[in-house]
């Protein structure tokens, strides 16, 4: 084959393999600003509650992942007292890397074994699965804030576990009593859950 028109092949087929990232560069407007630190913020909790909605996330997940999303929050808050309300470079820099390991974070979470059961039969997986939706839904509309969030996350992983544990005992079953005690601890995340939701408490 000649020299010329082994290059040619060559050239033709890096171009097809290049093709794509192409596309992809072009379809971003090349004067686009990147995101703000309040819309990664939004964007990072829809992908918390899409995963809490689906099943991907579980409440202990969710609870670690919404108590460092509370403790940036609280981090960007003290720089802002610290610099008459605004963000130096160096701290709007410090809080992206930050939301850059929350994201990874998320996406590991999302992606793992671990799932929550969004089909379940029992009455108390149903009434769990609920408040799971009923989470989801204020995380998704800003009417639970992260710190919030993480509060009743941590509550619903310890009935989780609670009822994982009696389980065991008990031959995979749940006693008369057991689901008694675990019904009224679901009525008390339940209040909760609305409280926070029609409290003055926003997600920014």
């Amino acid at each position: 084959m000649k020299r010329e028109t082994r290059i040619l092949i060559f050239s033709a087929g890096l171009a097809t393999m290049l093709l794509p990232a192409a596309a992809q560069t072009a379809s971003q407007a090349p004067n686009t600003p990147p995101p703000t630190i309040n819309q990664r913020k939004e964007n990072q909790q829809d992908r918390i509650a899409n995963g809490v909605a689906d099943g991907q996330l579980t409440a202990g997940e969710t609870a670690n992942l919404e108590k460092k999303e509370s403790n940036l929050n609280k981090e960007e808050n003290l720089m802002r007292s610290e610099d008459k309300g605004k963000l130096t470079g160096a701290d709007r820099k410090a809080i992206n890397q930050q939301q850059n390991q929350l994201s990874n974070q998320i996406y590991k979470d999302k992606h793992n074994a671990a799932a929550q059961n969004i089909n379940p039969k029992s009455e108390v997986g149903q009434r769990a699965e609920n408040q799971q939706d009923r989470i989801a839904q204020g995380i998704k509309s800003g009417q639970l804030t992260a710190g919030e969030t993480a509060n009743l996350e941590k509550k619903e992983a310890g009935i989780s576990k609670e009822v994982r544990n009696d389980r065991a005992a008990n031959g995979g079953k749940l006693t008369s009593q057991e689901k008694t005690q675990v019904n009224r601890q679901q009525n008390h995340v339940s209040k909760q859950i609305y409280n926070d939701k029609h409290n003055a408490h926003k997600q920014r």
